[in-house]
């Protein structure tokens, strides 16, 4: 029997997959797993998957992807799928020539017609005789992938895919629902917005039917004997402080299963009935806590910061970065953990150019000269170019090496002289999304070209450098990318203008959380009060509408002139 599981990232399918192989071995089946503990059992597939994730591999185009997604799974077919079919009784796949269908037709927009051919020679007749698609929301996929990256941090380049920005999640579960669509005798759907043991047991269930009667007759069974849980009744959502009751509930309901997702959804948010949940969620989950506090200032995210700063003190000394420079209780904290994580507390100085920065960077300069050199981004003065200069010499060709040019590219972030220019023609090759990061905010006919030329690979990154741009040029970007992009709607937050309402309004429907949290402060005018209404009555179930909707209703209730909202 030929398995195969699908499913967008953070799906939880590997996860899935790996338990269900090992709860069939328990049955005394033989039980191949192509990816067994994550990692494909091909040494030259995997190694192909890391060079398509890459994003140091920026300029690979949509039709090289797609062969080269082609070409990892031809490389397992052939060196370790049809091998294993021959002396196993199962075989599980996680992930088939179908993603790279995804990839190519829903994500990069590649013809059917173009496509086609090369899957079904690629296949050599091959296909799987079930295909597990394990189904999440996306928003709850993001929310999983980004727990597993503060919990297990990882210092590899971002992922290309991640580079086009949120909305290509939601493309992929469309074409994965839409194949799943056109052969449901071998395709079933698996939700797995449950507790992870329920999903594995109805997996589980199913392989050992479609092992006895086929998978036909077994997924028709599991259709025909499932019991659909009733649908439960949203209250209709009016006006943000019915969107902050069912936020809270959903929250709530997710901490049965996932207190470290819970957390992670209440990261950003402030206010009464916020923080009592922060407050017990902090002795589970204390780094999702301690990182969802990052540059917030009211009182009880200050006491959190107290209460778990002997817990984990990275996390905390890191949710300084972006505070003001001179407020009181930040100066207090980072004295009292400048021992105990200087690295941290210098990380959380970075742009900061005053007397007590100075003197921790000459104090760590010597064992920690890369975290140095990154504190003095955005610093144009004599003292800080002597600082990068000095670092670069000591380095020499180790520059390659990624992680050294992306401190560099962070060192010169906003600055626009030529010295900044040529580091960043030099780190283009090792750390490209570094080099796009470090324009952020800058307006010269230099940094406008530098984004046109990456804007169709690396869209995400380009328009985080120009948040709040009113520019006619991050005008003309945003036209070009908002069906595809997301953040495009991201980078308009608190415009006002013509153009700014137009755009939110025209995409209510294809990024309705995004065009909420765009309002900012608008969300207080009367245009924008309709706005979040018309999106809560249409979405009352969509837990990130609801999220950025709460922040209002949060605002509303700690300042009732307005101000600060809420959420970061």
């Amino acid at each position: 029997m030929f398995v195969v599981f699908e499913g967008i990232d953070g799906s939880g399918k590997t996860t899935v997959s790996n338990r269900v192989a090992h709860r069939l071995r328990e049955t005394g089946l033989s039980v191949e797993h192509l990816r067994e503990g994550g990692k494909f059992a091909s040494p030259v597939t995997q190694a192909i998957r890391e060079f398509g994730r890459d994003a140091r591999n920026l300029d690979l185009t949509p039709h090289a992807e797609f062969f080269l997604y082609v070409t990892r799974d031809v490389q397992l077919l052939d060196e370790m799928t049809r091998p294993a079919l021959g002396k196993s009784d199962v075989v599980i796949a996680d992930r088939f020539l179908y993603s790279a269908e995804v990839l190519g037709r829903f994500g990069r927009g590649l013809p059917e017609a173009y496509v086609r051919p090369v899957l079904d020679a690629a296949a050599g007749g091959l296909v799987p005789d079930i295909v597990v698609l394990i189904d999440i929301d996306p928003h709850i996929a993001r929310a999983r992938r980004r727990v597993a990256k503060i919990l297990a941090p990882d210092n590899r380049p971002p992922s290309r895919k991640g580079l086009s920005g949120v909305g290509m999640q939601q493309r992929f579960r469309a074409g994965y629902r839409e194949i799943a669509a056109r052969d449901p005798a071998r395709w079933v759907i698996i939700d797995n917005d449950q507790n992870l043991d329920a999903t594995v047991e109805r997996v589980f269930q199913l392989l050992q039917d479609v092992a006895r009667a086929g998978a036909g007759p077994a997924i028709e069974r599991l259709r025909r004997d499932e019991i659909t849980a009733p649908h439960r009744t949203t209250s209709t959502l009016s006006e943000p402080a019915h969107a902050l009751r069912a936020f809270l509930e959903m929250v709530d309901r997710r901490a049965e299963r996932e207190p470290h997702v819970a957390a992670y959804l209440l990261s950003g948010l402030f206010g009464p009935s916020v923080d009592e949940r922060r407050r017990a969620y902090a002795n589970k989950s204390p780094d999702v806590i301690a990182t969802g506090i990052s540059g917030l200032t009211d009182a009880a995210s200050w006491q959190l910061r107290q209460t778990l700063s002997t817990q984990v003190p990275v996390r905390v000394a890191r949710s300084l970065s972006g505070l003001a420079r001179l407020d009181p209780q930040a100066v207090a904290l980072r004295k009292a953990l400048v021992t105990v994580v200087p690295v941290e507390v210098m990380n959380s100085l970075d742009t900061a150019d005053t007397d007590e920065a100075w003197e921790l960077r000459e104090r760590l300069s010597a064992d920690h000269g890369d975290v140095v050199v990154a504190s003095v981004s955005t610093i144009p003065s004599a003292r800080a170019w002597q600082m990068r200069e000095t670092w670069l010499a000591g380095l020499g060709p180790r520059i390659a090496e990624y992680l050294n040019a992306r401190v560099l590219c962070k060192s010169i972030a906003m600055l626009d002289d030529d010295r900044a220019w040529e580091l960043r023609k030099v780190a283009r090759e090792y750390a490209p999304v570094s080099v796009i990061a470090s324009l952020v905010g800058m307006t010269s006919d230099r940094s406008w070209k530098w984004r046109e030329r990456y804007l169709e690979r690396a869209p995400k990154a380009v328009f985080e450098t120009i948040t709040e741009s009113d520019d006619a040029r991050a005008w003309q970007m945003r036209e070009k990318m908002v069906e595809i992009c997301k953040e495009v709607v991201n980078s308009i937050i608190g415009l006002d203008g013509s153009r700014a309402w137009r755009l939110r309004e025209q995409y209510a429907d294809l990024w309705p959380s995004t065009v909420v949290k765009s309002l900012g402060p608008l969300a207080a005018s009367e245009r924008g009060r309709k706005l979040v209404e018309r999106q809560l009555r249409r979405y009352p179930e969509n837990i990130s509408v609801l999220k950025h909707a709460s922040a209002i209703a949060l605002g509303a209730n700690l300042n009732p002139e307005g101000g600060d909202v809420g959420i970061r």
